[in-house]
């Protein structure tokens, strides 16, 4: 089996200000083998890349991203969230929330995978169009390849599979959401139908699972999050799955290079 893939989650905000520039960078220069970020759009239909449907908790706006233009969202400035390198924490950094396009074009020249979260807005709804929007940015900026469309929604997933045939979609699963689909049963045999889909369950969840996430999925559709502290990182190394998701990708590439 191939070397488990490395996933920077959101481009990894255990060390830096999560889906920021900055971080994205240093992720590129740590070599990490992907990274995970989220896509949200504004009022005027611009795709921006920030996890919450709401301003408050990582920038310094406040409201929904959808209430705001692109303009706006783009001048705010994050704040330094959770990072263990730098701990003025709630301070504000130097840098703003940065655009799709801005992100795309960074990773461009890389040869990381990028795994694309496409996430609804404070009401839980999906703008009409978004998803096509999204995969347009994808090839535009000629990173469509190795690109992974990824969702908690299985409808939405459907929905960029019809779109885009040739495309490559991942499904996230915690116990919330496989309660809301009726149990991890009906959950595994949902995602498994989708053709290719990559399904990155929640670690307490997995491990409680375990048998059954790799007999409905086998070991290439399967994977972890968010995998962060050095034991459950050497742990999970061992496990016949494809990937890892991480807010510490420096821990687990250096723990990987020891095995």
């Amino acid at each position: 089996m191939a070397a488990m893939i490395i996933v920077g989650h959101r481009g990894a905000r255990n060390l830096w200000p999560e889906n920021s520039m900055s971080g994205f960078r240093r992720l590129i220069a740590l070599g990490a083998d992907a990274v995970e970020f989220d896509v949200q759009e504004t009022r005027d239909g611009k795709a921006v890349v920030i996890h919450d449907p709401l301003l408050d908790r990582t920038t310094e706006g406040a409201g929904p991203v959808r209430d705001h233009d692109a303009a706006e969202v783009l001048a705010m400035r994050l704040r330094r969230g959770q990072g263990v390198q730098e701990q003025q924490r709630g301070d504000e950094t130097d840098e703003c929330v940065p655009s799709l396009a801005e992100v795309l074009k960074l990773f461009a020249p890389t040869r990381m995978e990028l795994h694309v979260e496409i996430k609804s807005d404070a009401a839980g709804e999906l703008p009409p169009g978004a998803i096509a929007r999204t995969v347009q940015a994808l090839h535009d900026a000629g990173v469509a390849e190795r690109s992974i469309l990824t969702c908690f929604v299985p409808e939405v997933l459907a929905q960029v599979l019809a779109h885009w045939p040739r495309g490559r979609v991942l499904a996230s699963l915690d116990h919330r959401s496989a309660e809301m689909l009726g149990g991890i049963t009906r959950a595994l045999a949902r995602y498994a139908a989708l053709p290719g889909c990559i399904v990155a369950v929640e670690k307490k969840l997995l491990a409680a699972t375990w048998p059954q996430c790799l007999a409905a999925l086998g070991s290439e559709r399967l994977g972890a999050w968010v995998i962060n502290e050095p034991d459950e990182i050497a742990q999970w190394l061992t496990m016949p799955m494809r990937q890892i998701t991480t807010d510490r990708p420096d821990l687990a590439l250096a723990a990987r290079a020891r095995t």
